[in-house]
């Protein structure tokens, strides 16, 4: 559910594992690109899409009788999105969207179940190094099946694991949802960084002491400390820091150039998550007290109250303390 260029590369990854997809797009225009090309022109002009592969626009013929539903939605607009839906009461739900939801600090998993009405026993989350146009190139990578029921984890793991594309299992939805989302923010001062001019020590440095405000806020929610050390935590957010294929990394590069927020948000079609979840995730930071300084910088920097050249002065300018409490 959504054409975008991740929604359209899962689905290409589960019809690489041998399953027929049904793809849904909100523009019937581009639905029927699709299907009349074989290839999805507004983001994968250049990727063949499996033959199993057919895209419709109706959101209930989509989901018509379908044995998962898989949900790649912007994280701001799921909510309201599955409003308007039926998800099937049988089908097992897949979420695929890295945020925070602003206004209730919902991860998303939480959404859907408020949303949809979705039982954890069979709600997924599928997360790791997702940077989409390397999957659609069947180069290799590995991502987690995050579910609070293992039969569901595994059976997800079994939708989606094909010979380039590796998939564990993973208990702890919590940490999970909470690194995919942060991730995308530490991009966002990552890039800013590059944009600056500045080298590896630089983006080394936030890189870690991202993954420690990451960790500290998973921890406080009741996340396993551990699930930040593999591919959903720092297996993500060194895809997302170090590839110009990241779009918050790019977002955040051309900040750093000095672009506008409203500038850049223009010239794209592609969502950088981070932009729209600095402010929740410092929300739900603020919220159970744990101090993540570089999210808070990003946020400001978002907001206007900050150019990203002041946010590393200030960064820099804070008081030295202990790397581990």
């Amino acid at each position: 559910m959504g054409a975008g260029t991740w929604g359209t590369t899962f689905g290409l990854v589960v019809c690489d594992s041998g399953h027929e997809v049904t793809l849904w797009s909100r523009r019937p225009e581009l639905a029927a690109a699709i299907n009349a090309t074989g290839r999805n022109p507004d983001y994968l002009p250049d990727v063949e899409l499996p033959a199993t592969l057919r895209a419709v626009s109706d959101p209930a013929e989509a989901m018509a009788g379908a044995y998962a539903v898989v949900l790649a939605v912007p994280s701001q607009l799921l909510r309201t999105t599955l409003g308007g839906w039926d998800v099937p009461r049988d089908a097992r739900v897949v979420s695929l969207a890295k945020g925070i939801e602003l206004g209730t600090g919902r991860r998303m998993s939480e959404v859907v179940a408020e949303a949809a009405g979705v039982g954890a026993d069979r709600l997924a989350v599928v997360t790791g190094p997702n940077l989409a146009r390397e999957i659609a190139a069947r180069q290799p990578s590995a991502s987690v099946a995050a579910s609070a029921s293992h039969e569901t984890a595994l059976d997800v793991q079994r939708l989606c694991h094909t010979p380039s594309f590796r998939v564990y299992t993973n208990a702890d939805v919590v940490g999970c949802e909470l690194a995919g989302a942060t991730k995308n923010v530490i991009a966002l001062a990552v890039g800013m960084a590059v944009g600056l001019g500045f080298g590896a020590n630089a983006t080394a440095s936030l890189i870690t002491r991202g993954l420690a405000e990451t960790s500290r806020l998973g921890v406080a929610l009741g996340a396993d400390p551990y699930t930040f050390a593999g591919l959903a935590g720092l297996g993500d957010l060194v895809a997302t820091c170090a590839s110009p294929l990241s779009r918050n990394r790019t977002f955040g590069e051309e900040l750093g150039r000095g672009r506008s927020v409203a500038d850049i948000s223009r010239s794209t079609r592609q969502v950088a998550e981070g932009v729209l979840s600095c402010a929740s995730v410092q929300a739900l930071a603020a919220e159970h007290g744990v101090e993540m300084p570089i999210v808070e910088h990003v946020a400001a920097v978002i907001a206007g109250d900050l150019t990203p050249i002041q946010g590393v002065k200030d960064l820099m300018g804070r008081a030295p303390g202990r790397e581990r409490d």
